[in-house]
């Protein structure tokens, strides 16, 4: 565990937290006046390993070279010029901090945002260590400033990343639907009426990054994916983007706990270590030559193990005026099919070095046919 502390008088900034991934809807911008919640469970933080905000440049501004040296293999509009390692935590978790009142304002809609830069001050020093972003339609988080903090380990704390069998025992689903909020409905949170069941936004994103490694896996060709939900939110896309035929590639969900991948699987869709990132390997035999298409542990657990939704009664009701609070949204499925997030998997295709080849370049560059088809 750590804390971090203010770099210029030393005065503790948060509470004692764990490491953990960035998750992959850490950058979403969801919906238009949707409110969503906070980004980060309380106790953890992650880093962005990524350049992240301004300077902003351009494609042409930047090159492919320099882009490439940065990760990015296709044209990315635009390219943040910040630097990497930008800290995100739940806003809660950093009692040593308030916020400055006069870059409160700057261009937003019903909160906070980032465009006018740190908005947050060590209470100690005044010296601007965060923003803070509570808008419509973004996460609500904490994004420390990489140079203006100091991470200090915490004494007797063990920092050894949990086993894959410790994260099966303690590790969650992510449901893959969600009750939605508009901004301001807070007013009447009585009434269901401003609430929507949703496809989850995390999902979304996670299949969005995961979309982008099955089809630089395809290779071109045809993928294959197991029915059920895997199906429900990969096939549309796979269907739509691959063309069809003969010489199929098959994807298959493999992970710790499942029996071993079968043999003639080319793509495992694997989980990601909750704390490190990195991807789950299967055990010495064939499946260890397949592409492996990391997806968010809870997204892969909610494939792998979906749970039981509660029993809803088939008849009768409620008295007038009385709301059910155990209502199951796996009971109404949203009406609209899967939509991906098309911001997540454009960031996760750009950042694959397979984009370059002609297949992907030309899909990359067909705008209409990636916006128009409906899966996005």
């Amino acid at each position: 565990m750590f804390v971090f502390v203010c770099a210029e008088c030393g005065a503790e900034l948060t509470t004692p937290l764990s490491q953990v991934v960035l998750p992959a809807h850490a950058h979403q911008s969801y919906g238009n006046g949707t409110q969503l919640p906070v980004l980060m469970e309380s106790g953890t933080f992650a880093v962005d390993p990524e350049p992240s905000g301004p300077p902003w440049r351009t494609w042409e501004e930047i090159g492919p070279e320099e882009a490439a040296a940065r990760g990015v293999y296709a044209p990315d509009h635009p390219v943040p010029g910040g630097a990497p390692g930008a800290i995100v935590l739940a806003p809660g978790d950093a009692p040593g901090t308030r916020l400055i009142p006069e870059h409160g304002g700057g261009g937003y809609c019903c909160g906070l945002g980032r465009a006018d830069g740190p908005n947050v001050a060590c209470v100690a020093c005044r010296l601007p260590v965060a923003t803070r972003i509570d808008d419509c339609s973004l996460w609500q988080a904490l994004w420390l400033v990489p140079d203006a903090v100091r991470r200090l380990p915490v004494d007797g704390a063990d920092a050894t990343p949990r086993s894959w069998a410790r994260v099966m025992a303690e590790g969650v689903s992510t449901p893959p639907f969600e009750a939605m909020a508009g901004w301001g409905s807070r007013t009447r949170v009585a009434h269901w009426t401003n609430h929507w069941w949703s496809w989850s936004p995390r999902w979304q994103a996670a299949v969005g990054q995961a979309l982008a490694h099955l089809l630089a896996a395809s290779e071109g060709r045809p993928v294959t994916v197991p029915d059920g939900l895997a199906g429900e939110v990969f096939r549309p896309a796979l269907d739509a983007l691959l063309p069809p035929g003969p010489g199929a590639r098959r994807a298959a969900l493999a992970g710790p706990g499942l029996p071993d991948p079968e043999p003639d699987a080319d793509i495992l869709l694997v989980p990601a270590h909750p704390q490190t990132g990195e991807t789950w390997t299967p055990p010495p035999g064939p499946a260890r030559e397949a592409y492996r298409v990391p997806l968010a542990f809870g997204v892969w657990r909610g494939l792998v193990l979906p749970e039981r939704g509660r029993p809803v009664p088939a008849s009768g009701g409620l008295p007038e005026g009385v709301l059910r609070d155990d209502y199951d949204p796996s009971a109404s499925r949203p009406r609209p099919p899967f939509q991906a997030d098309g911001r997540a998997f454009r960031h996760a295709m750009v950042r694959i070095p397979a984009v370059r080849g002609p297949w992907l370049r030309e899909l990359m560059g067909d705008g209409a046919r990636l916006s128009g088809a409906g899966f996005f």
